[in-house]
């Protein structure tokens, strides 16, 4: 005979604590030291889930922002293996490593 009428049962309830600790904690990692652990604990539920939103709305919002930034289609100074690029308007003033022009020249000692 189990309490299943509340929703919560005796192998429910451990997972449901689990969730509720992992969710505190994000808030108060996540936070930046804006929370600590006793005052998201005893936050109202409402309140707690409402937190928690706002802050992964935010980090949803930053981590997209930063791939549009460094998507493709923008103009990005670090290409695809990772090397930082010239700007286009230093190319024509500057030859690149890999360039005929740029090989070292024999010296002619005397």
């Amino acid at each position: 005979m189990g309490l299943d009428f509340f929703g919560l049962t005796l192998e429910t309830s451990a997972q449901a604590k689990i969730l509720i600790y992992k969710q505190i904690h994000q808030i108060c990692f996540y936070g930046k030291g804006g929370y600590d652990w006793h005052t998201v604990y005893n936050m109202p539920v409402w309140l707690r889930r409402f937190t928690f939103s706002e802050i992964k709305k935010y980090y949803e919002d930053e981590e997209k922002e930063y791939n549009n930034q460094t998507s493709p289609n923008s103009k990005t100074v670090i290409d695809s293996s990772g090397k930082i690029q010239a700007p286009e308007f230093l190319k024509s003033h500057y030859p690149s490593p890999s360039s005929p022009s740029s090989s070292k020249k024999s010296i002619k000692y005397r």
